[in-house]
């Protein structure tokens, strides 16, 4: 960190040592996998990550996948960076980031926050359509990805605490202070809607709307809102079907698959052991994630894809991007968690709902703490907008923030 100046850039290209990749070829080779048990049918994932998948992309992994050439692809197709950046109540943070600005004078700063198990790179396939749209009707972007530290090529935090709130304050002056975006937009899923949400609550003179595909929110108090409360209690009477397929996607993942969040949010570390050092054993634990929160009967993710994504939580032996986990909802603070999704605010969104996200409540949930100002039902999709269904969330995008609603907030004093 002590070659960095404080927030004056320095160009970065992804790297990762020779040593490195000898070393996960020989782990490969010698890895062991679990056997399945025989009345499990082979669509069946309630018990984890299928052997036969994991046993597939392994090999492959071994044998065929080159990270080099893939290294080059992203080198070529990100201008990459890293700056440090001195956080209130924290000290110096190196962040990595991409930035891509677009040749149109009219372009809006947009700000791309992903979450885990991704990274920078779900911003893949949106970034040029979005800078370079195909006429000068469309609007375009000036696009901001940052990596949440430790994500990726994200720098680890050295000490702890290092939560939603932190990198919100980071993020912001990296937009503000570094790139000179005084006011911009924002996209967020998983992490990244916390994360955008936290810095429009924080810098609302900055943050001029936001955009999510993901909004993990609770249904208001019911002596604040009977009313809600009631259609909750008779939702299969009041709800309509994309509510009612939201909910029960929503008590499906904290009845199945919320346990490694419990895992992450508590003991990261140990966790860590194994993930850190078995890339089979990290393969694992991506691999169901990504095919429980996507819309698989749409998009089915390359095997060079899944290890591209898997290899950025690997360069760093997964532990960090596991620890964010703690950091935010347990040395952060969980008030500071919770009040990202409790409190309302003014800044007008935009939500993006993809029929298998995880977390998109019903409408008056969301209208309880936020000023949401335009949402688009999509019949595909999950938790992975940007990766699954690209071309949706960039119309969404385009649609929304050149809305009269998100101009008149551009211009407006903050």
């Amino acid at each position: 960190m002590s070659e960095h100046e404080f927030n004056k850039p320095i160009p970065y290209q992804l790297h990762i040592s020779d040593e490195l990749l000898d070393l996960t070829k020989k782990k490969l080779q010698l890895a062991r996998f679990p056997d399945e048990q025989i009345d499990v049918g082979d669509d069946d994932w309630s018990q984890g990550a299928k052997v036969k998948v994991v046993k597939r992309l392994a090999e492959y992994w071994s044998d065929g996948y080159d990270w080099r050439a893939e290294e080059a692809r992203i080198n070529a197709e990100f201008n990459q960076f890293k700056v440090k950046i001195d956080i209130p109540d924290y000290g110096p943070q190196v962040l990595h980031y991409a930035h891509q600005a677009s040749p149109r004078p009219d372009a809006i700063p947009l700000l791309f926050v992903q979450g885990w198990p991704g990274s920078f790179l779900e911003a893949r396939k949106i970034i040029q359509p979005l800078t370079n749209p195909p006429d000068a009707a469309t609007q375009a972007f000036h696009i901001v990805v940052p990596s949440i530290p430790g994500f990726g090529p994200g720098d680890a935090p050295e000490k702890s605490g290092f939560g939603v709130q932190l990198t919100a304050h980071g993020f912001t002056k990296l937009m503000v202070e570094v790139l000179g975006y005084k006011r911009f937009v924002t996209q967020g899923g998983d992490w990244g809607s916390m994360i955008t949400r936290s810095m429009a609550l924080l810098y609302p003179q900055n943050v001029r709307a936001c955009h999510h595909n993901f909004f993990p929110c609770r249904p208001p108090p019911w002596y604040k809102a009977p009313l809600t409360m009631g259609r909750l209690i008779l939702s299969p009477y009041l709800y309509t079907k994309r509510e009612m397929d939201s909910l029960k996607n929503m008590q499906y993942y904290g009845r199945e698959q919320d346990g490694y969040l419990r895992v992450q949010a508590t003991r990261p570390q140990s966790l860590g052991f194994g993930l850190g050092d078995s890339p089979i054993g990290l393969l694992g634990w991506l691999v169901e994630k990504f095919h429980e929160w996507m819309d698989v009967s749409h998009y089915q993710m390359s095997d060079d894809e899944v290890l591209t994504f898997v290899m950025m939580h690997w360069m760093q032996g997964a532990t960090p991007g596991l620890r964010y986990y703690k950091m935010a909802f347990v040395e952060e603070g969980e008030a500071s968690m919770k009040v990202a999704f409790t409190k309302y605010l003014s800044t007008p969104i935009g939500l993006s709902h993809f029929p298998r996200e995880i977390m998109l409540p019903p409408y008056d949930w969301v209208s309880s703490v936020a000023n949401e100002q335009f949402r688009r039902e999509h019949d595909k999709g999950g938790h992975f907008a940007a990766v699954e269904c690209p071309e949706l969330l960039v119309q969404d995008l385009r649609d929304w923030f050149s809305s009269e609603i998100v101009k008149t907030a551009m211009h407006n004093e903050g």
